[in-house]
């Protein structure tokens, strides 16, 4: 039995920068480019079948656009064993301050 747990995009802070855990954006890279969370990494969600270099010691944190696929994609890799964490609203309801915004015009 696999155990899924959400956390609010508030909360979202609360790992960054944790040793323990690993933030994931599974928005598309041109997209992750023009703001995201601090410390995150872009893997498209569409990539994310390929991955295979997860550390299962990790807390596995993932946000999309609105909370759907991070609730795919928590739900997949709590299944093969990963503790994981997806963000209810997203980064649409994130508005932490850890924020990253691109510098392009």
């Amino acid at each position: 039995m696999f155990q899924l747990e959400t956390i609010s995009a508030k909360m979202l802070d609360y790992y960054v920068g944790r040793s323990d855990a690993l933030i994931i954006d599974l928005r598309e890279r041109e997209t992750y480019e023009k703001g995201h969370v601090r410390t995150a990494v872009s893997v498209p969600y569409g990539e994310l079948e390929e991955r295979k270099d997860f550390p299962v010691t990790k807390i596995l944190v993932f946000y999309c656009d609105r909370g759907g696929a991070s609730m795919m994609a928590a739900r997949q890799f709590a299944r093969k064993g990963y503790r994981t964490r997806s963000v209810i609203g997203g980064f649409e309801a994130y508005r932490g301050r850890n924020l990253v915004i691109s510098r392009e015009p």
